[in-house]
């Protein structure tokens, strides 16, 4: 157990509990159960010399040098590469006993056997569907051929080609082709350059004589070319020096025209300044004269102002007399006016004065009414209470005014009306046969013993009850029974005028 860090040019092929297959890193933790074995990814050169045989089934040599190592750029080459390098040549497991860390070298021997043979393999069949001239003459498509064809069966193994480097074909031991044609290629070398020395001496031969005519053209030429530059040269010396004459002839007249002009134009400005002295002396007589007639207009100007302002004076003076006898006028028309105002307000003022006491008077009045209505109220109030109090409170005053009223009456006819067409359960209380008397006190009788069941019905319909006095009888009374009903009914009644409550 440890943690593990590779070098530069180094791998970490770590296998063994919680990895399938391998991991491949730069560093990393090695854990109990896990095996780290250290990879090497520096490229190898690989020489050999190969046999082959073209198409013509000619046999050559071919010796090369191939620089090749792991696809260090990829992370799959590198662990199929791992897995090829730490086996054994005869394909079974390295022994690892005892140990959780191990090293690979680089390029071991069952690798360069597989690297070997794939060249090999690969190179021969290129080789046997070309001709020798194919192989010598197109060499550069020859090695791409082979680095591709060899560069696709190390893919499996993730290898790379980085470099090849095929050298000269040579013969084998049984074949004397590469001699033969070097042989074949100096002697033509040999007679090619006796030719070639045949045809340089004659070339020089004929060369020296035409150079010696073209020598001697070159030299007339040249002289010929002499003379007419200086024919020219004269011609053209000629022309410049009459160019020259009459440059200064030029120049002269041009100087005398100068002169002209410059003496006219002195003239010229003369004039000039002459005029301008005389527009500026007739200038001055303007002004003069202007100012003459000037200071002439303002004299009269001030003077027709003066007699304006004059004029102007005496309207505004006439202007204002004429406001003044307005504004006199219009005050006394306002003086009027606002008298009659005053008259027309104080009358107004009079009329209102008037209906205030009206109002007055007419509310005191309905006050002395409404208080002599509220006084009789008043006593009212007070009768009805001393009237309740001898018909034995609120409730007997109700009763009694109801009895005053006809109440009762109507009562009885709105519930006669309520029940009108029904079947009421009437009951009858009797005290037994009844001896004696006559028919009208009986009748009577039959009233009076009537009147507790009708006054139970009305203070269950209305909640009223009747009062005290008319359920009770006088105790000189209680034991005479029989005495006749009007006797009854007359001391009742006095005695309900009497405000007798017992």
């Amino acid at each position: 157990m440890g943690y593990n860090v590779a070098a530069p040019n180094e791998y970490l092929e770590i296998t063994g509990a919680g990895i399938d297959g391998v991991q491949i890193a730069k560093k990393g933790w090695v854990w109990p159960f896990q095996k780290v074995t250290t990879i090497s990814v520096t490229p190898f050169d690989f020489s050999m010399n190969l046999q082959a045989m073209t198409i013509e089934k000619l046999k050559f040599s071919l010796p090369a040098v191939f620089t090749i190592g792991p696809a260090n750029d990829d992370v799959v080459a590198i662990t199929r590469y791992a897995i090829l390098l730490t086996g054994n040549s005869d394909g079974s497991a390295p022994d690892t006993s005892g140990r959780n860390t191990r090293s690979v070298q680089t390029g071991r021997n069952h690798v360069q056997d597989i690297v070997k043979g794939i060249i090999e393999g690969e190179t021969r069949s290129l080789v046997s569907t070309m001709t020798m001239e194919e192989v010598f003459r197109d060499r550069a498509t020859f090695k791409k051929n082979v680095i591709e064809n060899v560069q696709s069966e190390m893919d499996q193994f993730g290898l790379r080609i980085y470099n090849a480097n095929v050298k000269e074909l040579e013969d084998t031991a049984d074949s004397q082709y590469f001699t033969y044609q070097g042989r074949k290629a100096h002697e033509a070398a040999l007679n090619q350059a006796k030719i070639d020395v045949a045809e340089a001496r004659t070339r020089g031969e004929i060369g020296e004589c035409d150079q010696q005519s073209r020598s001697k053209q070159e030299r007339a030429k040249i002289d010929a070319q002499t003379a007419i530059l200086e024919t020219k040269r004269k011609s053209e010396k000629a022309t410049a020096d009459a160019q020259l004459v009459n440059k200064e002839i030029e120049i002269e007249r041009e100087l005398t025209l100068e002169r002209i002009a410059a003496k006219r134009a002195g003239e010229q400005r003369d004039a000039e300044l002459q005029r301008e002295v005389e527009i500026k002396r007739a200038n001055m007589e303007l002004e003069r004269q202007r100012a003459t007639v000037v200071v002439q207009a303002r004299i009269q100007k001030e003077s027709a102002q003066q007699k304006a302002e004059g004029d102007l004076f005496t309207q505004q003076k006439k202007a204002d007399a004429v406001r003044y006898q307005q504004e006199a006028d219009a005050a006394g028309r306002y003086a009027k006016q606002a008298k009659e105002t005053d008259a027309g307000a104080y009358e107004i003022m009079k009329r209102a004065d008037a209906e205030l006491a009206a109002a007055k008077n007419k509310a005191e009045s309905m006050f002395l009414a409404k208080k002599a209505e509220a006084d009789g109220i008043a006593e009212l109030a007070r009768a009805y209470g001393q009237l309740g109090n001898a018909l034995g409170g609120p409730q007997g005053l109700l009763q009694y005014l109801m009895i005053q009223d006809g109440t009762y009456e109507k009562l009885a006819h709105a519930n006669a009306e309520a029940i009108q067409g029904l079947n009421p359960k009437i009951s009858i209380w009797n005290n037994g046969a009844q001896t004696g008397g006559d028919a009208a006190s009986n009748a009577i009788g039959n009233i009076f013993q009537n009147l507790p069941p009708l006054m139970s019905t009305i203070h269950e319909q209305t909640g009223m009850s009747p009062p005290g006095w008319l359920m009770q009888m006088p105790k000189e009374q209680q034991h005479g029974a029989d005495a006749p009903i009007e006797q009854n009914q007359d001391a009742k009644r006095e005695k309900m005028v009497n405000g007798d409550r017992h």
